[in-house]
């Protein structure tokens, strides 16, 4: 009698074991793995301490903004190359704007509206001309990257003003980091939007297969040039908080973010061929480039090296996700 509980009770846990969708879970498994080993390696370089742990928030803030975005434009089987050029421009025109005098105010609508300007040229380009989304973004990457450089010369924009820097990068509440706070903000909101609203339905309606949304009422187009004002705006703050955290506004900002950004996104479970997103599972994929980027620092490798490792970490995602759509 005991045999034969015991055979069914090893037949329920390989039951259990063969359903488990380790795939669902892979990015939360690999951030632990990679936690695990940089505690162990670098413990006696200071990775686990509070200070070392509280900048890799710090560091990943930008990213991670921007990613929740971008989940939305790849749900859609869209993309967008464009997002570190616009956190250069948005950047450069917030503290050209608080030169200026227009206040915390004008900074924040003049970077953000940057953003959310390149942002709505994309969408129509690709919504209304039919360009694919990556020529489109290509091109305003080196067309917006251009104009950054052109209207300071390249040279640096200093902001002084000791309250933006703090509400947009360098403050601290308590022990807690404003970024911080930026990123938990945006990230439940995000959640919300794509699990809980009929907007984040069809968006991933939108990139499952877009024929099917369309004669199913869905406004594929409206949809798709509403995420790509959100790469725009998220792309515009998060140059805002490169230029609070750095005082100042640099045409270099944002340089190779959009290859973090994506990656990020893919790691996270986002399908890159549309119709899958994870929020949550996106801001786990940025907090692990972070831990992978701050750990190779710790290590002494420099930035050619980690694009690099970065570059590697986006084939080995993007050739999981294929295996496992044919699944």
């Amino acid at each position: 009698m005991q045999s034969k509980v015991s055979s069914v009770q090893q037949a329920s846990s390989g039951s259990f074991l063969s359903k488990f969708e380790w795939r669902n879970y892979i990015v939360y498994l690999a951030f632990i793995g990679v936690f695990i080993y940089f505690s162990v390696s670098l413990f006696d370089e200071g990775f686990l301490t509070s200070g070392n742990l509280l900048n890799i928030v710090r560091q990943t803030t930008t990213i991670t903004l921007m990613a929740l975005a971008m989940t939305f434009v790849i749900s859609t089987g869209e993309i967008d190359l464009s997002v570190g050029s616009i956190t250069a421009l948005s950047a450069l025109t917030g503290a050209l704007a608080l030169q200026a005098g227009f206040g915390i105010l004008g900074g924040f609508v003049a970077g953000v509206g940057t953003g959310v300007l390149v942002g709505l040229i994309n969408g129509l380009l690709v919504t209304k001309v039919a360009i694919p989304s990556f020529l489109v973004t290509l091109g305003t990457m080196g067309a917006v990257k251009g104009a950054a450089m052109w209207i300071t010369d390249t040279a640096p924009v200093p902001i002084v003003d000791t309250n933006f820097n703090f509400i947009f990068g360098s403050g601290d509440i308590g022990p807690i980091p404003v970024l911080l706070i930026w990123t938990i903000i945006f990230t439940v909101i995000a959640h919300v939007l794509l699990r809980k609203t009929s907007f984040g339905r069809q968006t991933l309606a939108t990139g499952g297969n877009e024929n099917a949304a369309r004669f199913s009422g869905v406004k594929t187009k409206r949809i798709k040039l509403l995420v790509f004002l959100g790469t725009g705006f998220m792309a515009g703050l998060a140059g805002l908080l490169y230029a609070g955290r750095m005082n100042a506004g640099r045409f270099s900002f944002g340089e190779g973010d959009e290859l973090s950004v994506i990656a990020a996104v893919i790691l996270g479970g986002t399908s890159l061929f549309g119709g899958v997103g994870t929020v949550i599972g996106t801001v786990v994929g940025s907090l692990m480039i972070g831990t992978i980027n701050n750990g190779l620092i710790i290590m002494g490798l420099d930035v050619s090296q980690q694009m690099i490792i970065k570059g590697l970490i986006i084939i080995l995602a993007v050739a999981f996700g294929k295996k496992a759509l044919k699944k």
